[in-house]
């Protein structure tokens, strides 16, 4: 099977700004996924460079994004990259450390649901 470009896929984050150059505002939005300038808080984006062997990141979030959302961020996207990790890699052992460590994250920053 040949891996050729068959369609392309766009997904586009805009970032208002304040005089400091402080995010105020964003809105994200994919064309495939109906999804036309959604409101966000904040956005963590990883890519993996093949050249240089490394990541790049683009971490940001608004001015309005409480602690209290922002460990639940956190927590949400710790746990989403243990089921990613998982199902790329088949290593499942680790990825059973990483959501048991999501469990004491989510125990110390007060955030578990309540029973």
């Amino acid at each position: 099977m040949e891996d050729k470009v068959v369609k392309s896929s766009e997904i586009s984050v805009k970032v208002g700004l304040n005089e400091n150059n402080l995010p105020v505002a964003m809105k994200w939005s994919a064309a495939d996924g109906n999804m036309k300038d959604a409101p966000a808080k904040a956005m963590l984006l990883s890519l993996w460079d093949p050249r240089e062997n490394n990541t790049m990141k683009i971490d940001l979030w608004t001015k309005d994004m409480t602690v209290e959302e922002m460990k639940q961020f956190f927590h949400q996207t710790l746990l989403t990259m243990a089921d990613t990790f998982e199902k790329a890699t088949g290593e499942t052992l680790i990825c059973e450390d990483l959501r048991d460590y999501c469990y004491h994250f989510a125990e110390k920053m007060d955030i578990l649901p309540e029973k």
